[in-house]
């Protein structure tokens, strides 16, 4: 069978699939009950394609490899790696060398990972399904179902293909991997004209699960054309890159383009003032080297690696590194409500009977203010007519109907029944049925009596009693009107609200075999179930708010179920959800004005989120969505951070999303949103120290070659204090632990580069001064008659113990170095120790002496460069002074106010 194009598909009736009766859409495809014959069928696979879902080749890995070495800093380096080849400096060659191999590694890695989400996908296929050809069923390969096939389910089976129900009999699906919500979905065999994409209840999707019942099915969409289909293309078409990236290739190409410029411009001119071109050859080339900062892609890797390993003590796995640091410059949350901010669980919340309210959402206790007795009646019922069972491995646990389960665990926490009761066979049983809305079982008390238990929908149970169960067991005459304000009530507050009731049956009637439909009830009340919120996410919600993280809610559940959840979470619910019906209204611009006045979205289908997410990104936010459905999937690849669950998600989300949390907990975000700003805050710090570092050489070595003077370090040195002198400190400073108030101030601007428009000044005004004290330090040593090879050993001297101080006040951006520890960052205390000692040794270590172009300095000499050296941090703490004072002078380590 040929694959025919992505786009091949039978067209659907103008009231799309849902839309038109069952015997329309068989004439409309050319099918009937019986089935297609296998020659049309194969000559439909022909036209339309295998049932699979395709799947774009993989980059070759050969043009993986050669994106790692486009940016202007990187081909500065390779450039470099090449011309010390050519002059054979092997040392410096290596050394580079490994810098370029260890960067374009790590990038390769990250880029070839990212294709295995699209293919998590493929394990959703069925291998094989049941179809009707010419009028018997038999079994098939699924991937040779075409449109117009007829496909009989039953529970336990996965759908095979996008169907429109023709026939039903009681049949539920679990539709989770698609909407993320817990309930199977009742289906139904009529047409649905005018019915949105979230109330199409006549068709089954391809992937999903029957969990009860049986039904019979028409193909209408195969392979791509099916709703997995769908979000793959979607998968497949997203990509983003975070913000760390971005800025990071800005900083880079500026660079650059800078470190270029001034090379090319030192090689001419030191050539018209007299000097060989060899020597300013690799003069120019030790000065780009010596200016790039070539160990920032090490550091990156090393501070995103350490909160890797912070985040995975908190329960978050990082699958992508830039992802640790783009959580911490997070300005929204679009969070999944099923399983991550709620249990992902169904559980009696309230409890209504004519006597009183139970509300253990306000810590109601069942065991007080003298109606707890009629609490117990409904929870009673509702766990006796239950078909809810132990979980063999795990006595705690039970298995079955979600509403079953929450009434039996609900009724055995509070006492009102035994387990040993519930174990008990009934005398009768009608499980649930859901065109009946109610299931009673009849139950043998333990004197005897027989009574009758019923559970299901309010208003039909409302309607089958004669009698309201009252204060102390007391009956009272049935008021329909009580009953159905109490429902109404609880059903705003977006309650799934479930009925009880009991007949005790007369001694003289006989004990019955089957059960007809119930009449001469005694109504006990009403119990609202739902989803509740999972332990922490209220007081983390707020803790967002204070961090300057927006919460939003993006569920497929119902508005006002979205609303009732996201109040008691504190988000903002003063504006109306947006719904799905609502957004296929909007324009984006429409839609962005929308999404700014509300932070409830509900009954949204995958395209919808990923439409507000690409909204949000529009108006400049920084997006974090959670997820754990495949429809979750094209969000979370399109967010600056997918957040997938590792308990609940489906292995579609987890390949899309760049953290994964395994314990599903909205709590483990806003731990993870801080180890990201202390990533950042390491990468910034690291990356000021380098660059300032750095701008002083290139300032000194090119000012000393404008003004004609001999050449103040040579290639060789310069290599020398780039790698062995900043290459230890730079990297130490990933290490640096967190401050108190990470979560005290709002997120940095995402048109903000790494480093700020502040430091910015304050490293300019530093490097300046760094070149300014080095050059003074070799014309004084020049003048006290000094030879040429004792100067340069005087200045470089000069300049690592200014590195010694400048890495000790670029620990903090705001804090003074007075106010932090000195020991609290063992390592950077040791890399910084150990340079001076390195670059001591190789003063006076004569082989290294030799090659480095140094001699040995007398004590009173490296007594004096420490001294003076200590002038590199005048400057950046009268920054920090500065600021302080300007911005009111906040607490000690805050942030300026922006």
């Amino acid at each position: 069978m040929t694959d025919a194009p992505r786009s091949a598909a039978p067209p659907a009736p103008a009231g799309g699939w849902h839309g038109a009766p069952a015997s329309e859409l068989l004439e409309h495809l050319d099918s009937t009950l019986a089935g297609l014959s296998d020659t049309e069928a194969d000559l439909r696979g022909r036209r339309w394609g295998a049932n699979r879902i395709d799947v774009a080749g993989a980059t070759p890995w050969w043009r993986v490899l050669l994106r790692q070495f486009l940016s202007p800093l990187i081909g500065i380096l390779v450039i470099a790696t090449v011309v010390t080849t050519v002059l054979r400096e092997w040392v410096d060659a290596t050394a580079i060398l490994f810098i370029l191999v260890l960067n374009a590694g790590i990038g390769y890695w990250q880029e070839r990972r990212a294709e295995t989400a699209v293919l998590a996908l493929r394990e959703l296929a069925v291998p094989s399904c049941r179809v009707v050809r010419d009028g018997t069923t038999r079994r098939i390969d699924a991937a040779g179902l075409v449109p117009g096939d007829v496909v009989p389910l039953e529970s336990g089976e996965r759908v095979p293909a996008d169907l429109r129900m023709l026939e039903v009999a009681d049949l539920r699906v679990d539709e989770s991997l698609l909407t993320g919500e817990v309930l199977p979905v009742g289906k139904t065999a009529g047409p649905l004209p005018g019915s949105d994409a979230t109330e199409r209840t006549n068709l089954a999707f391809s992937g999903t699960l029957v969990t009860s019942g049986r039904g019979q099915g028409l193909v209408v969409a195969t392979g791509d054309q099916t709703e997995i289909g769908e979000i793959s293309e979607l998968v497949q078409r997203t990509r983003s890159d975070s913000p760390l990236q971005i800025i990071t290739n800005r900083l880079e190409r500026r660079i650059g383009i800078v470190v270029a410029v001034a090379s090319l411009t030192i090689f001419a001119l030191g050539v018209l003032l007299g000097h060989s071109p060899s020597e300013m050859f690799r003069t120019a080339v030790a000065l780009a080297v010596a200016s790039v900062p070539e160990s920032l892609p090490i550091v990156l890797t090393v501070a995103m690696s350490l909160g890797v390993a912070r985040m995975a003590h908190h329960h978050a796995i990082v699958r992508s590194l830039p992802a640790v640091e783009t959580l911490g410059s997070t300005t929204l949350i679009g969070s999944d409500k099923t399983g991550t901010l709620t249990l992902n669980r169904l559980t009696v919340q309230v409890v209504w009977s004519p006597v009183g309210v139970v509300d253990r959402r306000q810590g109601g206790d069942e065991a007080r203010d003298g109606w707890a007795v009629e609490a117990h009646e409904v929870l009673r019922s509702g766990a006796l007519t239950n078909e809810a069972v132990p979980d063999p491995h795990d006595e705690g646990r039970l298995h079955g109907d979600a509403v079953d389960v929450a009434f039996a665990l609900a009724a055995l926490d509070a006492g009102a029944v035994t387990a040993e009761e519930r174990a008990r066979p009934p005398v009768a049983d009608l499980p649930y049925e859901p065109h009946l809305r109610l299931s009673q079982t009849v139950r043998r008390e333990r004197d005897g009596t027989l009574v009758l238990h019923v559970k299901g929908s309010p208003d039909v149970l409302a309607g089958l009693s004669t009698h309201l169960r009252g204060q102390g067991g007391a009956l009272r005459a049935m008021d329909l009107d009580l009953v159905e304000r109490a429902n109404e009530e609880m059903a705003c507050e977006g309650l799934r609200v479930i009925a009880t009731a009991t007949r005790v049956l007369a001694p003289d009637e006989p004990a019955p075999s089957t059960l007809d439909w119930p009449a001469g009830l005694t109504f006990l009340g009403l119990a609202g179930l739902e989803d509740p919120p999972r332990e922490g996410v209220l007081e983390a919600v707020e803790e967002c708010r204070r961090a300057g993280v927006r919460v939003t809610m993006i569920t497929g559940d119902h508005p006002a179920t979205a609303s009732a959840i996201a109040g008691r979470l504190g988000l903002d619910t003063s504006g109306e959800p947006v719904t799905g019906r609502e957004l296929a209204e909007l324009d984006d611009a429409a839609l962005s004005r929308r999404l700014a006045t509300s932070d409830v979205a509900a009954r949204v289908t995958p395209q919808d989120k990923l439409r507000i997410t690409r909204s949000h990104e529009a108006r400049g936010e920084v997006v974090a969505v959670t997820g754990d459905g495949v429809n979750d999937a094209p969000a979370l690849k399109a967010a600056s951070i997918g957040v997938a669950m590792g308990r609940s998600g489906t292995d579609v989300a987890r390949e899309a999303a760049d953290i994964v949390l395994t314990d599903d907990n909205f709590v483990t975000i806003v731990e993870a949103i801080r180890q990201g700003r202390v990533t950042f805050a390491a990468i910034r710090n690291a990356t000021f120290f380098l660059l300032a570092s750095g701008l002083a050489s290139l300032v000194a070595v090119s000012t000393n070659v404008v003004v004609g003077g001999p050449l103040l370090f040579l290639p060789v040195q310069l290599l020398f204090i780039n790698v062995v002198t900043n290459g230890l400190q730079d990297i130490a400073l990933a290490f640096e632990p967190a401050e108190a108030n990470v979560l005290s101030h709002p997120p940095r601007p995402r048109g903000e580069g790494i480093l700020s428009g502040a430091l910015w000044w304050r490293l300019v005004i530093t490097g300046l001064w760094l070149a300014a004290s080095i050059l003074m330090t070799f014309q004084w040593a020049l003048a006290q008659d000094h030879d040429l090879q004792h100067a340069r050993t005087l200045a470089i001297t000069m300049f690592v113990w200014m590195n010694f101080y400048l890495v000790g006040t670029a620990r903090s951006e705001h804090r003074a170095v007075l106010g932090m520890s000195p020991v609290s960052n063992r390592l950077l205390i040791l890399s910084a120790l150990g340079a001076l000692f390195l670059h001591w040794g190789a003063t006076v270590w004569s082989p290294a002496a030799h090659v480095l172009g140094f001699v040995p300095l007398t004590l009173d000499e490296w007594l004096a460069c420490a001294v003076l050296g200590a002038t590199a941090m005048i400057m950046p703490e009268t920054h920090k002074l500065l600021l302080w004072w300007r911005h009111g002078r906040r607490q000690p380590g805050a942030p300026p106010a922006s």
